[in-house]
């Protein structure tokens, strides 16, 4: 054991494993979500009432800072961004190294993850194009997907002289009723939320935990330098845009989150896009507003009543 990790088993008590503990738990965290926990935890060591108003922001980042040092040697680390639609930090463990969609596997089956695998492709394919960068979906679509596309017939001369002739096993179709399950797991876990119109879109947690394969899975490395991509990035913070806007114009790339667009555009001079200067009026979206601030959607509404 090396002196950091010694000084770490000196200073990682009980009430750094009951906050870990915590943070598991939930997948995510925001700091008024720490704040009670953190304040059960102080009461119980200084056997001495503590609120929750009296956790601070320094008292929060003690704590994550000693998580992340606890769970570095499994490959995990605490990570944290801004929601994009509450518009407050939030933290959650990370895995460093796996393939984010295998953990699932240990709590869905591998028919259930090939459905999950589907709901992302179409979020970040089907549901996201040039003319609308929606990024989610809603229950209807979701049960769209339960039914696996025609799998491909194999090539059975390649797999003779590799000798690996073997049955291949396609995902099965879900019931709708099974999907409804998934769906509502999966927002309970802590990888989708689901917002008041019914529409499904990647958690804070799920867009820390899967950057990277999603760069990979979707944009093109060799795409030339302005040339569209499906995941694109805040000009302001540099995270992954999902919810936001985005320029007027639609072949320019620039995206801001909410909260970023305000603090962005109070430095300069006037409301324009940093790249093309087209006009930023704030009206054009990036996410569930690309879909539900649509005239198409809005007279819909106005039918359905």
């Amino acid at each position: 054991m090396d002196e950091d990790q010694d000084d770490l088993a000196g200073q990682y008590n009980d009430g750094n494993r009951a906050f870990l503990q915590a943070l598991l738990a939930r997948g995510s965290m925001t700091f008024a979500e720490a704040q009670p926990i953190l304040a059960a935890i102080f009461t119980a060591q200084e056997n001495d009432p503590v609120a929750a108003r009296q956790i601070t922001q320094e008292d929060l980042d003690s704590y994550v800072s000693a998580a992340s040092a606890a769970l570095s040697p499994f490959d995990l680390e605490v990570r944290s961004t801004m929601h994009q639609v509450r518009k407050e930090r939030v933290w959650a463990v990370v895995n460093t190294t796996s393939d984010p969609l295998t953990q699932l596997a240990t709590l869905h089956s591998p028919d259930e993850i090939a459905f999950v695998k589907r709901v992302i492709d179409a979020m970040f394919e089907k549901y996201n194009t040039p003319r609308m960068e929606a990024l989610c979906l809603d229950d209807m679509q979701a049960n769209k997907l339960r039914v696996p596309p025609a799998p491909e017939e194999p090539d059975d001369k390649a797999m003779e002289e590799n000798g690996e002739m073997q049955n291949h096993h396609a995902p099965r179709s879900l019931k709708s009723s099974e999907v409804e399950t998934v769906m509502r797991d999966l927002v309970g876990e802590g990888w989708f939320e689901r917002s008041r119109d019914g529409f499904y879109f990647l958690s804070p947690r799920a867009l820390l935990e899967l950057r990277s394969w999603l760069i990979e899975s979707y944009n093109d490395p060799d795409a030339e330098e302005g040339e569209w991509q499906r995941v694109k990035f805040c000009e302001a913070c540099k995270d992954v845009v999902t919810i936001g806007q985005r320029c007027a114009e639609r072949e320019c790339l620039v995206r801001l989150h909410d909260n970023c667009a305000e603090a962005f555009f109070r430095t300069r001079r006037g409301r324009a896009c940093p790249k093309c200067s087209e006009d930023w009026s704030g009206r054009h979206f990036v996410g569930e507003r690309a879909v539900t601030e649509t005239e198409a959607y809005q007279r819909g509404r106005r039918r359905s009543g």
